[in-house]
């Protein structure tokens, strides 16, 4: 008859922690952001305390820093991070990458992929509420400016219905001269990665000679205000690919901040020390904290919802609350949905281990693959269009295209020499010399004896030498008179 009893208690709590209100289900049909009437909610936030805020504006103040750090790092000369589109040139952690390496950058971006749905499978989409740019960015920069120019999320909600005064005009207008500023800064920042922060110096310091690419940084400027004054939230909720990844991603089992319904249920006001044995209610004393501190807008009470970013901020909000009624810590918290409703810790699932097999074959491909490639690679080619030449009356020769790449730090010698039959080999201007982290075109002849041809067409190799030393072949075709 008791467990009976429990059971019929536990059905009615995740009724209501599915439905609070009863009446009123409308959050299932509508995004925090919108209003009933179709308007835009502008999400005004308190910051919370605890410790996980703590810990969370740590780990954002420390990739702040290394994000503006990062370009400004050179590790022999060259900066530590480079995506340099235009001359398709990749440093990534000091490692130079051409478009020869395309497969590697391949797997590498493979990997942090699978990576991704791994870390989102087991942990949900903590990545947004701590490492995320556009998180950290709203949160940790303008949000706190907002907050000093604005005051609490009431005064800058009594700013908002406010006619337009000295008062209000001073406050917004400072505001969004420091966003701007900022905006401008961080754009610029960006660029370095783009095009080294010395380059951007030279381009800097001759400004009248870029009139078009000042253009370009402003546009870039005012479309990342326009995020961080009144878009914000909206990236994550609308535009994020990940947050439309994550609902195909976590089950049952995945850790997520959870509210525990079976303990909070029924919610309602309670006096300090009261207990469910003289009230009849759980311990969610209905206070609203949770909802107040959410950066975009939900009640983490209605279940795992697609606007959560697992920022934890309602569980430093509730975990406070909970201090100050003498009840236990721990009302949100990261857990499953199979934790929560069980009471017993979930271990790792069958879809956890397929995708880390997935990942350290990845992985180790992708390591393998790295520490394999040539610090210089060449490709020869027969020119295009062009048939054999006579050679004399016992030789015939064929052109081809040597383009070579130096992916290292020092200059690198090359020569070209055919050992599979007889014949000798010509290169127009002599060796070729590739400058550090250069490329260099040039040409070639390669002579056969007519004694030695046995056919009008056949392929053999040329070995490329590097610094006096056999480092690869080339095959290649040579055409010569039909016989």
């Amino acid at each position: 008859m008791e467990n009976k009893n429990l059971e019929e208690i536990k059905r009615q709590r995740e009724h209501v922690a599915h439905d609070p209100n009863y009446s009123d289900i409308s959050y299932r049909d509508r995004i925090s952001t919108v209003t009933t009437d179709g308007k835009r909610n502008y999400i005004k936030p308190r910051i919370p305390k605890g410790k996980f805020t703590f810990w969370r504006n740590i780990v954002g103040v420390i990739i702040l820093f290394l994000f503006i750090a990062f370009p400004l790092i050179k590790i022999n000369g060259d900066p530590i991070m480079l995506i340099n589109l235009i001359d398709r040139k990749f440093i990534i952690f000091g490692i130079i990458f051409w478009p020869q390496d395309t497969f590697i950058l391949l797997l590498m971006m493979l990997s942090f992929l699978v990576f991704i749905i791994l870390f989102t499978v087991t942990y949900g989409r903590i990545f947004c509420g701590w490492l995320c740019p556009q998180t950290i960015f709203l949160e940790i920069v303008f949000r706190r400016i907002e907050f000093w120019f604005e005051g609490s999320p009431a005064k800058q909600r009594k700013l908002d219905n406010q006619k337009w005064n000295v008062e209000k005009i001073l406050k917004r207008g400072s505001k969004w001269v420091v966003f701007y500023i900022l905006s401008f800064i961080f754009v610029n920042v960006i660029l370095w990665y783009f095009m080294s922060f010395d380059k951007w110096l030279r381009y800097a310091g001759e400004m009248d000679k870029h009139i078009a690419g000042i253009i370009v940084i402003f546009v870039f400027t005012s479309v990342f205000f326009g995020i961080y004054t009144w878009f914000r939230e909206q990236i994550c909720l609308i535009v994020c690919p990940y947050g439309r990844m994550q609902g195909v991603l976590i089950d049952p089992s995945t850790i997520v901040v959870s509210y525990d319904y079976l303990r909070g249920e029924p919610r309602g006001h309670q006096k300090k020390g009261s207990t469910k044995e003289t009230t009849g209610l759980g311990d969610c004393i209905d206070c609203h904290a949770c909802v107040d501190v959410c950066p975009t807008g939900i009640d983490i009470r209605n279940g795992t919802q697609l606007e959560c970013v697992n920022c934890t901020a309602c569980i430093d909000a509730c975990d406070n609350v909970m201090k100050n009624v003498d009840k236990p810590k721990g009302l949100i918290r990261y857990a499953s949905e199979k934790e929560i409703s069980t009471g017993q810790k979930v271990g790792i699932s069958p879809r956890i281990i397929a995708y880390s097999i997935v990942l350290i074959g990845l992985l180790t491909f992708f390591i393998a693959m790295l520490f394999t490639r040539t610090d210089v690679e060449a490709v020869i080619l027969r020119t295009p269009g062009v048939l054999y030449q006579e050679a004399g009356p016992d030789s015939i020769s064929n052109l081809y295209n040597i383009k070579a790449v130096n992916k290292t730090r020092e200059e690198k010698t090359i020569s070209v020499a055919i050992s599979e039959i007889p014949g000798d080999v010509k290169i127009i201007g002599g060796d070729i010399v590739i400058p550090p982290k250069g490329k260099k075109e040039s040409v070639l002849f390669v002579k056969i004896a007519k004694k030695d041809i046995k056919k009008s067409h056949f392929k053999y190799k040329l070995d490329i030498i590097i610094d006096g030393e056999a480092a690869d072949k080339s095959k290649v075709t040579f055409i010569a008179p039909n016989k």
